[in-house]
């Protein structure tokens, strides 16, 4: 997928999303994102030393050294070292699938789509280890029509509203177990048979509860060739439709994922 045809893709999408009421034309996407008219939204969260990340014995914190300096002081080269599942980032689907590609060999076509915003974020606030249904997902399209297929579904938890506070952000018991949103196994089962999504993502450490037994959705949706992201910021600044996300994680040769700079471009200004 080149990238004319991927801006190609995201006006035909913009257009097909926002179809004006009594047969007139949609607006041109391409048009109005090359005039600067489109709203763009950035998702990602910058990477530094001091936020919150899955507790491992194996992982290692963020570190940034600086390798050279200009005369304020301001570093003018440095060197940095991080695990792959860092901040906001993507899972490749190799991540946990053995033989399924690596975040280098994901596409263009692979990362740039339309996107879906599904909100439990009230459900989240009652009880911290909601995980998404299939029921949730017949009522979101009851109301906004049936999710594209080959999108990326984004689930609001509210969770971003911590990112600040590590030990909230984790929300771990006495017994270390924590306790946060994401999404059931059979919602991620019936997304990606039924609705061949190209990935799911979330706005907190993992696409799956932090108290889930194992890691279902993981399984499910790495097992079937399809990313994850997680750490996703301002989820609260997307509509639940009419969103083009840019996904363009490091290309990290046979990676298991990656920091990723993402972007949701609005179909309305």
């Amino acid at each position: 997928m080149t990238a004319r045809n991927g801006l190609t893709a995201l006006a035909l999408a913009g257009a097909a999303a926002v179809a004006c009421a009594g047969g007139a034309p949609a607006p041109d996407r391409l048009d109005q994102l090359f005039a600067g008219d489109l709203r763009v939204v950035d998702l990602t969260y910058p990477v530094a030393g001091n936020i919150p990340y899955w507790p491992s014995p194996t992982g290692r914190p963020f570190s940034h050294d600086t390798l050279a300096r200009h005369a304020s002081g301001a570093p003018s080269m440095a060197a940095y070292r991080t695990s792959e599942h860092y901040g906001t980032h993507l899972d490749a689907p190799i991540h946990f699938a053995d033989g399924q590609p690596s975040v280098d060999l994901l596409t263009a076509q692979d990362l740039f789509g339309p996107a879906v915003v599904v909100d439990v974020s009230a459900e989240a606030a009652a009880h911290p280890d909601y995980a998404l249904t299939r029921e949730d997902l017949a009522a979101w399209e009851a109301e906004y029509g049936p999710i594209p297929q080959r999108a990326i579904v984004l689930l609001r938890t509210g969770w971003g509203v911590r990112w600040s506070d590590s030990v909230a952000y984790r929300n771990a018991d006495a017994r270390g177990v924590m306790h946060f949103p994401g999404f059931g196994e059979d919602a991620a089962r019936f997304l990606v048979t039924q609705r061949d999504i190209r990935g799911i993502g979330i706005d907190n450490l993992s696409v799956d509860p932090g108290a889930a037994d194992g890691f279902p959705a993981h399984l499910v949706v790495n097992g079937a060739g399809r990313f994850h992201l997680e750490n996703v910021a301002n989820l609260d600044q997307l509509p639940p439709t009419g969103v083009y996300l840019l996904v363009a994680p490091i290309k990290i040769a046979g990676g298991s994922g990656g920091q990723v700079r993402l972007f949701a471009v609005l179909a309305e200004p």
